[in-house]
């Protein structure tokens, strides 16, 4: 296996619960997560997509109490799933729609939502893709990671992408006002998004994120022109 050149970093500068990976080139260059959580003072922690499956990040992994689910935020974050499974001996959840793309593979999926833990929800968000799903953490004033769901642009604010691969635009939009109805401004503070976010130059999260979410034109993202 071979040795990564870069380490996950924590996401928030005062917060070790949560922990974003370097790109990943096998999917894209997403980028996943590691929330860090506890049940009866036993580790309960998620790993959010595949990062880049190598010697260090195993290492960095078993080291933070190993991993008891990993979740899949939309199909292109599959990543090498099997291998990680097998290192690690976690449970994959995906979204029911999607599960077919993991044959070979154990999944717990879910319809709609899911509760992992005490606390941590997934929750579907079609739009993306057809299993696009994100995942919420209600500490430190709301945490959601968004996959591809939601993505930084250019600005570094956070926006819907209507690209060649989307599945259902109106449908990815109603998954936009779905979250505006699920959360408010005292639940929903950050967003973690799963690609793009060399766009938030240096930040590795998006702060004040329930009034950036309903700032997002959706009446002028029907027309929005498909990126390449």
């Amino acid at each position: 296996m071979p040795t990564s050149s870069k380490s996950p970093r924590p996401v928030l500068d005062y917060v070790d619960t949560l922990f974003a990976f370097p790109p990943n080139r096998d999917t894209m260059g997403g980028t996943a997560y590691l929330i860090l959580d506890q049940i009866d003072s036993q580790p309960a922690n998620i790993l959010v997509d595949c990062p880049a499956w190598d010697a260090e990040h195993l290492s960095f992994l078993q080291a933070h109490g190993g991993v008891q689910w990993l979740v899949i935020t939309h199909r292109g974050g599959l990543g090498k799933v099997k291998e990680i499974q097998t290192a690690l001996q976690c449970q994959v959840v995906i979204q029911e729609q999607e599960a077919y793309l993991l044959p070979e593979v154990e999944v717990v999926s879910f319809h709609h939502d899911l509760t992992l833990g005490d606390r941590l929800q997934v929750f579907w968000t079609p739009g993306h893709s057809p299993g696009s799903a994100c995942v919420y953490d209600p500490r430190q004033g709301g945490i959601l990671l968004t996959g591809r769901h939601l993505l930084p642009d250019r600005q570094g604010k956070p926006v819907p992408l209507r690209t060649a691969k989307t599945f259902h635009w109106p449908r990815q939009l109603r998954s936009v006002q779905a979250i505006r109805d699920r959360f408010s401004s005292e639940t929903l503070t950050y967003l973690c998004p799963g690609a793009n976010t060399g766009f938030l130059r240096g930040q590795r999260a998006i702060a004040d994120a329930y009034r950036q979410v309903t700032t997002i034109d959706l009446e002028q993202a029907q027309t929005a022109p498909i990126l390449l």
